[in-house]
């Protein structure tokens, strides 16, 4: 069985590693002192180490190491920042962050190396060779893993191509670093601009002899060029072109990400060549992860832009849409008041739809506001500690009679002696006036609403997995407002869908009373300002009820 021993001091990582290795079949144990690993390793060694970088003393640790084990033992750093100076000592190393499957593959890839090292100990040069590039391989792969930049990607190739087949110089053609197709030398030997006019000719003639449609136009004067030398103080000269050479596309599916041309002064093997085509195919996949990854920043940048202007256009628009919504309603109040003149029946019904009219326009102009008030972050808050009780009265008072005008009955359930929260009253009553008025408008005649307080620990709500997600954020004790319906209900389909903005649920009862589709959205923001949240239970043609919960206040008001 495979022997893995780890070295931490830190409760939460030995947790975390423990987990991951207990579910595989290793001789897995932990130590957390120097002094017990040197105990150990007096016994045996094991075959993986993995030391927690953040050990005090992990340089002599890893030392002591050393002198006990052999080539074979492979010695792992696991570390949030990896530093050049420690991890020279390493064979390889893992991040903190690096998710559980990707540990165990690290493991897995480990163990096939150190299965390979074993047998090929005693085996001729050539063989070592090859596990020499195998080697190279793996490390070359785990660093495309580790990085979604295009310049680091073709660098960590060319490194590869470097450590497994020792060459000369390297000319990559990329199509994906910059704006324009870049030719990248990487040379052992100073280049002299006779051998670079030469190679920049031979990369244009290969390129478009590698694709039968060139998606670039590439011209010798116009293709740029960047160079690393490794010894300036020597220079190729023409003898170059004699040397044995490689080349190979560097492509993924319909995506050409460029090519590469290796020369080498002496021959290639038919391994050497697999090597090659492996890292040159490997880097394929990354480059087209990077491209996907920078599409998707650029689209990500557009869309907070337009974000941006739409939050702005809307606050304009409201703003400027409020100045003569305000005349037109003061004009309409002075007609009714009969300031101007007698009211007939028929004027008087036409001015009164206009002023209903003008206060529901306001009213959206309002939700509109606050919308963008609240996305911009500059809704202004006055938090304090208060009773829940003082929200449910101010609404209750200021809506049973807009209940009893829709032949509805308005109650309250409160739960009494209720901690304080700590909130901004103003705004909870805007959050419960707006989920009473929706029950209002949704609720038939002769039906009943009922506004309900408790007390609730977090743990404790049952929610529809639609909501999920919001409940899990939760924690501790909460005060739990309920506004429950007999009204028409949600489809289980159009849950989801409550709290998106400008969204209404299409009904017949949904095209009369209209709305802007705001007034959801809107709470759930405010109340996410309180560390609180908003989720709803419905069943179709029986009715609805929405909860909101706030947490109780940490200081409670003293008398």
């Amino acid at each position: 069985m495979i022997k893995i021993l780890f070295v931490s001091e830190n409760s939460e990582e030995i947790a975390r590693i423990s987990t991951v290795f207990s579910k595989n079949q290793y001789e897995f144990s932990v130590l957390y002192t120097e002094m017990q690993v040197l105990d150990y390793l007096q016994i045996g060694v094991p075959d993986i180490i993995i030391l927690d970088s953040s050990l005090n003393c992990i340089k002599s640790l890893t030392k002591h190491i050393k002198s006990f084990s052999d080539s074979n033992t492979l010695i792992l750093y696991i570390t949030n920042k990896p530093e050049q100076e420690i991890l020279k000592s390493a064979n390889a190393y893992m991040t903190k962050d690096m998710p559980d499957n990707i540990i165990t593959s690290t493991i897995n890839v480990f163990l096939k190396t150190k299965s390979s090292l074993e047998k090929l100990s005693n085996s001729n040069k050539d063989l070592a060779d090859s596990l020499y590039r195998l080697n190279a391989l793996y490390s070359t792969s785990s660093n495309f893993a580790e990085t979604l930049d295009k310049e680091k990607l073709l660098s960590y190739m060319i490194e590869g191509l470097d450590k497994a087949l020792s060459f000369s110089l390297t000319c990559t053609l990329s199509f994906c670093t910059e704006n324009e197709p870049v030719l990248i030398l990487n040379s052992l030997y100073e280049i002299s601009d006779e051998i670079l006019s030469a190679l920049k000719l031979r990369t244009i003639l290969n390129y478009k002899n590698a694709f039968e449609n060139p998606p670039y136009e590439i011209e010798e004067e116009n293709l740029k060029v960047i160079k690393t030398v490794k010894y300036p103080g020597n220079r190729f000269t023409f003898s170059l072109f004699q040397y044995d050479n490689m080349f190979a596309p560097i492509t993924l599916g319909e995506n050409v990400f460029g090519c590469v041309e290796i020369f080498k002064d002496s021959s290639f093997s038919s391994e050497d060549a697999t090597c090659f085509q492996t890292i040159a195919r490997q880097v394929a996949l990354p480059l087209k992860n990077a491209t996907l990854y920078q599409e998707i920043k650029e689209t990500n940048h557009k869309l907070e832009k337009l974000e941006r202007l739409k939050s702005e256009f809307i606050s304009i628009v409201s703003h400027e849409l409020r100045t003569p919504l305000t005349s037109i309603k003061n004009s309409l109040d002075i007609l009714l008041s009969g300031k101007c003149g007698e009211v007939t029946d028929n004027m008087g019904k036409f001015l009164n739809m206009a002023s209903r009219n003008v206060q529901r326009l306001s009213g959206i102009i309002n939700d509109l506001l606050d919308l963008s008030k609240i996305e911009a972050g500059k809704m202004d808050f006055v938090f304090k500690n208060m009773n829940i009780h003082s929200v449910v009265d101010y609404v209750k008072s200021a809506l049973s009679e807009v209940a009893k005008e829709h032949g509805l009955t308005l109650n309250s359930e409160e739960t009494d002696n209720l901690p304080d929260i700590y909130a901004d009253s103003q705004r909870l009553e805007q959050v419960l006036t707006n989920l009473v008025s929706n029950a209002i408008k949704f609720t038939p005649e002769g039906k009943n609403i009922t506004i309900k307080t408790e007390l609730i620990n977090a743990s404790e709500i049952k929610c529809h997995p639609y909501f999920e997600e919001d409940i899990k954020k939760l924690n501790g004790e909460y005060i739990m407002v309920s506004v429950a319906d007999e009204g028409i209900g949600i489809a289980e389909k159009d849950l989801l869908h409550a709290f998106d903005k400008f969204a209404q649920i299409e009904n017949s009862l949904s095209r009369k009373v209209g709305g802007s589709g705001l007034g959801l959205p809107i709470a759930k923001q405010l109340l996410e300002a309180h560390q609180g949240t908003i989720w709803c239970d419905s069943t179709p043609d029986v009715g609805s009820t929405f909860h909101f919960v706030v947490p109780v206040a940490k200081v409670p008001v003293t008398a």
